[in-house]
């Protein structure tokens, strides 16, 4: 998809400068899930309470560029895929913005964890699930980055494995409680912490839509996996 094709050359100009500050956001959002995943795993005290008070950066980005999106699609217009892009790119970041939002939760999860005398129970069943969840964030932003259909759909086929991986911690977290009453609280907390990880995929996911919808002109928010490759692989 060429952003360099208008007449304007300030309509190209603008084109790039929203989808430079998306990735910036993306990365700033990446970032953060990083931080969130580290302070649960590890314990990381300073971490959680970094990600739980940063999220503002976050939606001050957003709120900017829903904005100047607002601005292109007032003052120039756009048409065909023009206007995808621009409709595409404010949903895009309103996933973002909740990329974030779940990020900032596990910090604050984290921090009253660090009160509890089970710190570090079931903690570290969570770590390949974050791995997996930053796994499919990225590979989104890359498909965005390169607007590259095929990369997303490959992606988000991805939340699949996320899911299962997702009920299977929440069995185990159900039999860890049976074993062990006294630990119930802690392990709600870390599971409400998974939670969040597959939202954040589920988000992602939302991302790679908005890539094919940008790319193909087609709105696939409400197809399966399956019906998105017969379609466009």
């Amino acid at each position: 998809m060429n952003l360099d094709q208008h007449t304007s050359q300030k309509f190209n100009e603008e084109l790039q400068d929203i989808c430079t500050r998306v990735l910036e956001m993306g990365g700033l959002v990446e970032e953060q899930c990083r931080k969130a995943l580290k302070a649960l795993v590890k314990d990381k005290l300073e971490l959680a309470e970094e990600v739980a008070t940063s999220d503002h950066k976050v939606n001050e980005m957003e709120l900017a560029i829903s904005e100047r999106c607002t601005d292109i699609l007032a003052l120039r217009q756009p048409a065909a895929s023009d206007l995808r892009v621009v409709v595409g790119i404010i949903r895009l970041v309103a996933d973002l913005e909740r990329i974030g939002d779940e990020a900032e939760k596990i910090g604050r999860l984290v921090k009253t964890l660090a009160d509890s005398r089970d710190r570090s129970k079931f903690r570290s069943e969570t770590k390949h699930l974050g791995k997996s969840v930053l796994e499919i964030l990225h590979g989104s932003l890359d498909a965005f980055a390169r607007m590259d259909v095929a990369a997303a759909i490959e992606t988000a086929a991805k939340d699949h494995d996320i899911d299962n991986e997702f009920e299977s911690l929440t069995r185990l977290s159900i039999t860890h409680m049976m074993e062990e009453p006294s630990s119930v609280k802690s392990l709600l907390r870390v599971s409400w912490c998974a939670r969040a990880l597959e939202r954040i995929a589920d988000h992602s996911v939302n991302i790679c839509e908005e890539v094919v919808y940008m790319v193909k002109g087609s709105d696939v928010r409400h197809l399966s996996i399956k019906e998105i490759e017969d379609r466009f692989l």
